[in-house]
């Protein structure tokens, strides 16, 4: 196949930032899957504390299949993203993508700075946020 696929890891924000085009095939899937893993392991926080920003502007039109296999990866709850962006142009992968992503709580935005900004506002906010303190009874 020509997919291809990159990560990156942003410490500073507890960031992955991952970079996909073309078009993905089962072996390509099982490939990102790995990658993925050791992208996480190497930013080392604890489960669900991560934001993700993924860049796939240039990538194609999947098979029905690769669709469902990218819907289980998101819905895989040891790696759900605190905070999910997608930059996708408006198409019909971008389609796709919203059927995958149907019932996350993410983004979709047409450059990389505007998703980078969300992702990063909203962790300065957080950042920012009083502990929360919860009642107990």
């Amino acid at each position: 196949m020509s997919a291809h696929f990159s990560f990156s890891i942003d410490k500073r924000h507890g960031l992955v930032r991952i970079v996909m085009s073309g078009l993905f095939g089962p072996d390509d899937v099982a490939a990102f899957l790995d990658a993925r893993r050791e992208a996480h392991a190497a930013l080392g926080l604890p489960p669900n504390r991560h934001m993700t920003l993924n860049d796939m502007r240039e990538i194609k039109i999947q098979a029905q299949e690769t669709v469902a296999a990218f819907q289980q990866i998101l819905a895989d709850p040891a790696y759900r993203s605190r905070r999910l962006a997608f930059v996708a142009p408006r198409s019909l992968a971008r389609a796709q993508l919203l059927r995958a992503i149907s019932g996350r709580d993410c983004r979709c935005f047409e450059t990389l700075a505007e998703a980078e900004a969300w992702l990063i506002a909203t962790d300065d906010v957080e950042a920012a946020a009083p502990p929360r303190r919860f009642a107990t009874g």
